[in-house]
């Protein structure tokens, strides 16, 4: 048993009117202490329970950050390894867009994320993604399992190998299994407690990413939004969109008015906030339901195939969003145009294939 660990679990689970928030320090050592296993079962599982029960603060949230930060995979910006010999210029010049999406996945709705993720990355935007398998507490489809679909498996390659896809498709995924054993070995005690720990809500913020980038994170609860724009100020975090998304992701809702925070940073406050609504711009409808995954990957690969659908005016509502957000279009109108485009004309289609083509050479070169 750690005494030190278990100091900090006294102050997170003394209850209403004795218990304390740890600060930023503190939290970052009570994460690390559970990411290298110094805290014993028994006090993982109390603390995750107890700190879902008293609600992590920003400044604890940043703490945590710190902590994955330090312990956590972290990829490099072009030109930092091997002496600097990775060229900092090519096609992708704008900052590295990072999503954070709940990792238990989604079980309603249909998501659009990865589509998204190839209309960035046709566009000239690198996109980075992270997350694991099926997971409590939800048990829905994580993103990695999408991806596979779609015959792109993004779980077996090395940091390396992650950092050269992103490099060259402007693609790459952090899958905690194989990048983040120690964060991998704290999700059996989600299923355990039988809820979402704090952990569940930082990772939403979570950048495994050096080098300059703009956060795209999704939310449930309107609270969540202002505990993540106080946290992401913490952690001098300036560019970011902070969704009221599908299930908690980072997908715009077609059937309600889509709750958006977008940094500011010169404005007095650092954000704004946009109330975008479907129907001014002809994208209003009921959303397209999760009925399985073989389904939901056909009806992706039938977007991709430039086949009219509601999915396909889903992937286009928030594709078009999210190249108006990286600064590729100047204005959502367009962004929607340059979207369909992107589908239609088989070039986001085409990013898939090079996608594929790039981790076939990189697992054969391995092999070899």
């Amino acid at each position: 048993m750690s005494n030190a660990f278990r100091e900090l679990l006294k102050k997170v689970g003394s209850g209403v009117h004795t218990g304390e928030d740890l600060s930023r320090e503190e939290a970052a050592i009570a994460t690390r202490m559970m990411l290298t296993q110094e805290a014993t079962p028994a006090q993982i599982g109390a603390f995750m329970i107890a700190h879902r029960i008293k609600r992590p603060t920003s400044a604890e949230l940043a703490g945590m950050l710190d902590a994955y930060e330090q312990i956590g995979p972290m990829l490099q910006p072009w030109g930092s390894r091997n002496g600097g010999n990775i060229s900092t210029k090519g096609a992708f010049s704008q900052p590295m867009m990072v999503f954070g999406t709940p990792y238990d996945g989604r079980s309603r709705t249909a998501s659009v994320t990865p589509l998204t993720a190839l209309i960035l990355a046709t566009a000239g935007v690198s996109v980075l993604m992270h997350g694991g398998e099926c997971m409590p507490t939800k048990y829905g489809v994580p993103l990695i399992e999408i991806w596979q679909g779609l015959g792109v498996d993004l779980s077996k390659l090395t940091l390396v190998q992650v950092e050269q896809l992103l490099k060259t498709s402007g693609l790459g995924f952090i899958y905690l299994p194989q990048h983040f054993p120690e964060a991998q070995a704290l999700v059996p005690y989600r299923d355990q407690i039988g809820k979402r720990p704090p952990f569940a809500t930082m990772e939403l913020i979570w950048s495994p990413y050096a080098g300059d980038f703009h956060m795209v994170a999704g939310y449930v609860h309107p609270p969540t939004e202002v505990r993540f724009r106080e946290t992401l100020g913490m952690r001098k975090v300036t560019k970011f969109t902070l969704v009221k998304g599908l299930e908690g992701s980072c997908d715009l809702p077609r059937d309600r008015t889509a709750i958006i925070a977008i940094s500011q940073p010169d404005s007095t406050e650092g954000f704004e906030r946009i109330l975008l609504h479907p129907r001014d711009y002809s994208f209003a409808a009921k959303e397209v339901p999760l009925d399985s995954t073989l389904e939901l990957i056909e009806q992706m690969l039938n977007v991709l195939n430039g086949k009219s659908s509601e999915l396909m005016s889903s992937a286009i509502w928030n594709g078009g969003f999210y190249l108006w957000r990286s600064g590729v279009c100047s204005d959502l109108p367009a962004g929607f145009t340059k979207a369909e485009e992107l589908f239609t004309g088989g070039h986001a289609l085409q990013k898939l294939q090079e996608i594929k083509g790039a981790i076939a050479s990189m697992q054969l070169t391995h092999q070899s």
